[in-house]
């Protein structure tokens, strides 16, 4: 079972792990936090591989809050297709644009409750801006998060809103901004929901496999 014994461990392993695999594609806009915000409303419940082709259709007809604001939610629409709930995503896109030019002057706020007074930014997008865009501390859970930190024990939550506080009870604050990025591509290649690669992994003997029925 990982435990805060041994996490320090476990975040090593991953580490060095992850360098063989494609960075998620939130990732790749680091430097720019409109962009890792609409990237990150995009990915949500879609493939990383369509939401890096949607994402860069959709940022060749606007890379700004003021440009995509003026797109209509149809040409938006197409531009992100095939995401998941792509129309309802691209309404909440050209919201979220017109919040950030009325309350903000075009910018990304770098406050984590202040993200989330705007509609459409839940806690695992408000979460992934401040640590991606901002490096400020945040623990961003989403669906692989939530499935490895309770697979290895480390954590018995319900819903990635309680692992979310789980972790920030228990994780080392130093690991709070790296270990969506480890996980995530941890879960992608690896620590699959069903029949994970157990015999590959860095970590097998660490982990409670909590859950697991079937396993390659």
């Amino acid at each position: 079972m990982v435990t805060n014994r041994n996490i320090h461990q476990v975040i090593r392993l991953l580490a060095r792990e992850v360098r063989r695999w494609r960075a998620p594609v939130v990732g790749r806009y680091k430097r720019d936090p409109f962009a890792t915000l609409i990237s990150c409303l995009l990915s949500l419940r879609t493939k990383d591989a369509t939401t890096r082709v949607a994402a860069a259709r959709l940022f060749r007809l606007a890379h700004t809050p003021q440009r995509m604001a003026r797109l209509s939610p149809a040409v938006i629409e197409r531009a992100i297709f095939p995401v998941g709930f792509y129309r309802t995503k691209a309404r909440t896109i050209r919201s979220v644009c017109r919040t950030l030019l009325a309350r903000y002057g075009g910018r990304v706020p770098a406050d984590l409750e202040e993200l989330l007074t705007i509609t459409g930014v839940g806690r695992k997008t408000a979460n992934l801006v401040v640590t991606l865009a901002f490096h400020q501390d945040g623990i961003c859970v989403d669906t692989h998060v939530h499935r490895i930190s309770n697979r290895w024990g480390y954590v018995r939550t319900a819903t990635p809103e309680r692992t979310e506080f789980a972790l920030r009870r228990r994780l080392p604050r130093r690991y709070w901004q790296r270990y969506n990025d480890l996980l995530v591509a941890f879960g992608q290649n690896l620590c699959h929901p069903t029949s994970p690669w157990c015999s590959r992994c860095p970590v097998q003997r660490l982990c409670a496999r909590r859950g697991v029925q079937h396993s390659r």
